[in-house]
């Protein structure tokens, strides 16, 4: 149940990387979902109420408010902020750093692409980077890992 509990999410990250590409938006209704598919994924790992449960709650809100701060330095989207928070609802607390150290490295190279393209189309203006596709690589990474493993 889990690892169809991961192709389902991973599904849902495709539509969310699709759209920030083609629009530069992630749509709250996919972070609504995902966040709120959460805690089936909990039930089918077999998540504790405590301390399990009450500690991917804590993480999901310590993430969600760290990176609600870089929404208010203007360094990050809204709906970006939503989706890392809504996947902190997934991740375990032991691969949340994983996690963003690979969306760090991922929006690093998402910006270094759409810097060259912003250039080489001679584009106005700022260059809107695509974020949430790193954010939806590194937790798609992070939490397929053990059922790759599995598989293989």
């Amino acid at each position: 149940m889990s690892a169809m509990l991961i192709i389902l999410l991973s599904a849902l990250l495709f539509l969310v990387a699709w759209g920030d590409v083609r629009r530069r938006i992630i749509p709250n209704r996919l972070n609504i979902i995902i966040a709120l598919a959460a805690p089936v994924f909990w039930w089918a790992e077999g998540l504790a109420l405590w301390p399990g449960v009450a500690a991917q709650l804590a993480l999901a809100l310590a993430v969600f408010a760290a990176f609600a701060g870089l929404f208010s330095l203007g360094l990050m989207g809204g709906g970006d902020v939503k989706l890392i928070g809504a996947l902190a609802l997934w991740v375990p607390p032991a691969a949340i750093l994983n996690m963003l150290v690979l969306t760090a490295f991922g929006g690093g190279l998402a910006t270094l692409a759409t810097l060259v393209v912003h250039w080489l189309r001679h584009a106005e203006g700022q260059a809107e980077v695509p974020y949430g596709v790193a954010i939806a690589a590194a937790a798609i990474l992070c939490l397929g890992q053990p059922y790759i493993y599995h598989f293989a």
